[in-house]
């Protein structure tokens, strides 16, 4: 990995966003007009003494979620258009190597996921009064990482999809199950067996256990971070995974 062409490649990437506003506005609006919604849901539901509220515990996950969902389908229609465009042919004849394109969109895309949770979690603690033990900054963190595992799976959906309606089509198969699983609806140890164990191996489980860490104790568990490397392993071996295509199907 070469640190300058990476730090370029970062760049490039950033400027893109910046200068495309509908991006930004999905990466930055979107999900406060969702936690808004989500909020007027909950804020009326009877809250069990001792217990946190509805709306404490479902906006602690959407936190997390967020990133996930809009940086997928961000990144997997991103990297679909340069391969489509022949700009990734381009790219892969200069010096910049595999590693520092996949990188480089992790890093960006990841910073990218940073600034959304922060302008999110903003609004969540301070406008609607969200209350976690935990720090607002692991929030942050846990989200930026579910950032990052969202960028590589989207890098690797995108290489065998031909067109943005196909890149479209992999959500409901990569981002729906591990909604549905990852014990935001029903606690994971409360499913049917076969559903646990699927479960186990969607990495939005342990992102949304990392987060539930977070809501309940006021310290850093050993549980959160058992988890957090669980998420970047995941990233990783998406991102090893998506540098095998990228010659393959860039021709």
């Amino acid at each position: 990995m070469n640190p300058r062409i990476l730090s370029a490649t970062v760049g490039r990437i950033l400027r893109q966003l910046r200068h495309d506003r509908r991006t930004v506005a999905l990466l930055v609006v979107v999900p406060t007009v969702l936690l808004t919604l989500v909020y007027y849901m909950y804020n009326d539901q009877p809250t069990p003494p001792g217990q946190p509220s509805a709306f404490d515990q479902i906006a602690l996950v959407m936190l997390g979620f967020f990133p996930f969902i809009i940086m997928f389908l961000v990144t997997s229609i991103a990297m679909l258009r340069e391969r489509t465009t022949g700009t990734l042919e381009r790219l892969l004849t200069t010096p910049l190597a595999k590693v520092d394109l996949l990188f480089g969109y992790g890093i960006a895309f990841g910073l990218a996921g940073a600034v959304q949770a922060g302008v999110a979690s903003a609004v969540a603690y301070w406008v609607f009064g969200l209350h976690t033990a935990g720090s607002s900054g692991l929030v942050i963190l846990i989200a930026a990482l579910n950032a990052v595992l969202a960028v590589a799976l989207g890098l690797l959906c995108s290489a065998f999809a031909r067109t943005e309606f196909q890149a479209v089509q992999f959500m409901p198969v990569v981002v729906a199950p591990q909604l549905l699983l990852c014990g935001l609806f029903v606690p994971r140890d409360q499913m049917a067996g076969w559903l646990q164990a699927v479960s186990d191996v969607l990495p939005l489980s342990y992102a949304v256990e990392a987060l539930q860490e977070v809501g309940a104790h006021a310290e850093p568990t050993g549980t959160m971070w058992r988890d957090l490397v669980v998420v970047a392993g995941a990233a990783v071996l998406a991102l090893v995974l998506a540098s095998a295509t990228l010659r393959r199907r860039s021709g």
